[in-house]
């Protein structure tokens, strides 16, 4: 299964810091899907006309999931869900809801995230938090929510562990 994975960070994007937030949404995939996966990996600043580019190429390239992480908060240079919503055909917003929820508990600040998901032709694009902690948390979850939606857009179920 080709999943695209989209990091989100000006300052990884720059050379500033280590992206840890892709490699954490590759461990936790690997740990719950029972499928071969071939990650296409992308590193961006937060640049909306950028993202949007990407989220289109992946969904193009094949990518049944596509999962990003970071520029989902307040602030002004946050514009992944602003991207993601331009290229969606159906926005499933209960995956950003369930992410708020699972967190909301242990960082009464999560619901300040505005991430979400929905479909782009067979693509499944989710949006993730920019924290690696945070990935661990909100992805499993969402785990047969995922499975289901592949299954229903792209016509194939992923076995989960």
């Amino acid at each position: 299964m080709k999943i695209g994975r989209v990091t989100l960070s000006d300052r990884a994007s720059g050379g500033i810091y280590e992206d840890r937030s892709g490699p954490e949404i590759e461990r936790v995939l690997r740990e719950q899907f029972a499928e071969e996966i071939e990650f296409e990996c992308v590193l961006l600043p937060d640049e909306q006309a950028q993202i949007e580019t990407a989220l289109k190429n992946l969904c193009v390239n094949g990518c049944a999931l596509v999962v990003t992480t970071g520029g989902t908060g307040p602030t002004p240079r946050d514009v992944t869900p602003e991207a993601t919503r331009a290229v969606l055909e159906k926005e499933l917003p209960g995956f950003g809801e369930v992410m708020r929820a699972v967190s909301f508990s242990k960082v009464p600040t999560a619901i300040l995230s505005r991430a979400t998901a929905g479909v782009r032709g067979k693509t499944l694009i989710v949006n993730l938090p920019g924290n690696p902690k945070a990935i661990a948390e909100c992805l499993p979850p969402l785990m047969l929510a995922i499975a289901e939606a592949i299954d229903h857009i792209a016509g194939f179920r992923p076995k989960l562990k």
